[in-house]
């Protein structure tokens, strides 16, 4: 792994630590992420292999940059103060994302240190072409992960701001409502 390998990985982790504080949800917040990823993806995906079992790869490693994502979007507490949004990642949110995040740099780490080998053979028997492949599956996986985990946060701070903005009605203010409507 190059420096800048170590640096970008380092940042993307950093990013949802940072957020273990509560923080205001602004661009700024939703934009460092996609910054990092727009970077590795610029400096890393080539190519996108479509030859072989290439694009199976693809699509699971993205399905599952997908889910995590999603599901760190969904435990990431979002709260409304005045006209502000802020954002607090749960425990279950920084475990995902350090999953996922951790699983990437760990398959670099074990390529680098002697896996390449055992990876050539996987790659081989269940043909995928060439390594390629596995740069693009892993980097569209982490692009996935912070486009889904970003708009998960964003579609659910949309709904706590319309919630708010819609009065709250118990079931006996309902109800004496609807006997003055007949």
């Amino acid at each position: 792994m190059t420096t800048t390998d170590w640096i970008t990985d380092i940042a993307l982790l950093l990013v949802v630590f940072r957020q273990l504080r509560e923080g205001r949800l602004d661009v700024k917040s939703q934009v460092i992420p996609l910054a990092i990823v727009a970077f590795v993806a610029h400096s890393y995906l080539n190519s996108v292999p479509t030859a072989g079992n290439d694009l199976v790869l693809i699509g699971a490693l993205v399905a599952v940059g997908a889910a995590l994502g999603v599901a760190g979007g969904v435990y990431t507490r979002i709260r409304k103060v005045g006209a502000d949004l802020f954002i607090k990642a749960g425990a279950v949110s920084v475990a995902l994302w350090v999953l996922g995040m951790g699983a990437r740099m760990g398959f670099q780490l074990w390529v680098d240190h002697g896996g390449a080998d055992d990876v050539a053979r996987f790659s081989l028997a269940h043909q995928i072409t060439t390594g390629d492949a596995w740069v693009a599956a892993f980097v569209l996986m982490a692009l996935t992960e912070v486009v889904t985990r970003l708009g998960t946060i964003f579609l659910r701070g949309r709904m706590v701001t319309r919630e708010q903005r819609q009065p709250a009605v118990d079931g006996r203010s309902a109800a004496v409502a609807a006997d003055r409507t007949v």
